[in-house]
This record gives structure tokens, sequence and C-alpha cells, in this order.
């Protein structure tokens, strides 16, 4: 059973791509970045990956601490703002790809329903 509700899915598998994903550093401070994602089906998982993305503070901050959220969200004409927030147990998966990957613990979502 997935951890989204299938409102959330068909709003994370439609045409939005970008998110911002929040991060804690060695000193205790937040970290808050743009990053492209995905949803990954097999997993039940948010995917983050990026160019020379092992090398980046996000994913050396979830390599040491474990978590992270994402907030992935838009806003329809006039004022009618939608999207779904992800925290979560994250791992720092290095390879040829390396991503960090958010399964998630607590999904909250808002403004799904609202229509353009």
């Amino acid at each position: 059973m997935s951890a989204f509700s299938e409102e959330e899915l068909s709003y994370l598998q439609s045409e939005r791509r970008l998110g911002r994903i929040a991060t804690v550093g060695a000193d205790g401070t937040p970290h808050v970045t743009p990053v492209g994602w995905s949803y990954n089906q097999e997993l039940d998982t948010i995917d983050i990956g990026g160019r020379d993305f092992a090398n980046t503070k996000k994913f050396r901050d979830v390599a040491r601490s474990g978590k992270a959220a994402i907030v992935v969200d838009d806003v329809l004409p006039p004022w009618q703002p939608r999207g779904v927030e992800i925290r979560g147990r994250a791992e720092a998966v290095d390879g040829t790809t390396p991503v960090i990957r958010i399964h998630p613990d607590r999904v909250r979502s808002w403004g799904l329903d609202a229509t353009a």
C-alpha cells in the first residue's frame, strides 16, 4: 500500500518536476534548495537527483543525518495554492547515478481539489 493517497499520486505524477528539498547541515542550520525529482513507484519513494549530485551539500547532509523533506507545489490563478509535503527517512544512494531517496513517514497535502 502506498504512503500517498490517489489524489496525491495523481498530482505527483503530473507535469511537476521541480520541488524544494530541506536538509539540516552539520551545524544544525536548515538548507532549502530547488531540485529535480521523480516518484519511484517500485519503492514508493521520492528520488532526487542532479548534476554532480554526490558532491552537493544536500547529499552530504542526508548522508550524515538520514532525514529530509521535500515540497512539490504550484499556484493556480487567481490564488489557489496546492501541493504535497513529504517528510521522512532519507538515504544518500551513491553510484553511477547518485540520488537522495526519501521514504515517506509523513505526507501532507493541500488544495489538490483545485482546478484551473
